[in-house]
């Protein structure tokens, strides 16, 4: 294949991740390594076309090892500000609790069970700190 066609491949592959394709960066990386085989044959190296496409397949399973894993955490993922649950707010009691004891409560748009796991009696209408959640329970104290 010609150093032209290896640029436009990669070209395609990459634009195609980018724009069309939610791939996990496997395509970009892909045609990062159809461009370089096509810079190679630039270059001026005459390779052969199995060693063409040897040096491309190597090339994408080295970048795609080494680099894609970190490269795609690093830009997708790790959001570490983000807040996923309810845990650290307060809510405010429709009833009393007494130590150990759980009542349902709509919160949030569903229904939970909230538990008092503190050692005092919560009364109906105190504010209380949800301490952790368990599935579809909230556990709360004073």
């Amino acid at each position: 294949m010609p150093w032209w066609g290896w640029i436009i491949v990669g070209a395609l592959l990459l634009g195609s991740e980018l724009m069309v394709v939610d791939a996990a960066f496997y395509l970009v990386f892909i045609g990062v390594a159809a461009i370089i085989t096509g810079l190679v044959l630039l270059g001026g190296a005459e390779l052969a076309l199995w060693m063409q496409w040897l040096l491309f397949a190597g090339l994408s399973i080295i970048a795609m090892v080494l680099f894609r894993g970190r490269l795609y955490q690093m830009l997708r993922g790790g959001a570490t500000d983000y807040k996923s649950g309810p845990a650290g707010e307060s809510l405010q009691l429709a009833e009393t609790l007494e130590p150990g004891d759980s009542c349902r409560m709509n919160y949030r748009g569903t229904t939970w069970t909230v538990l008092n796991e503190g050692s005092t009696t919560i009364e109906k209408g105190d504010r209380v700190k949800i301490k952790r959640v368990d599935g579809l329970k909230l556990i709360v104290n004073q």
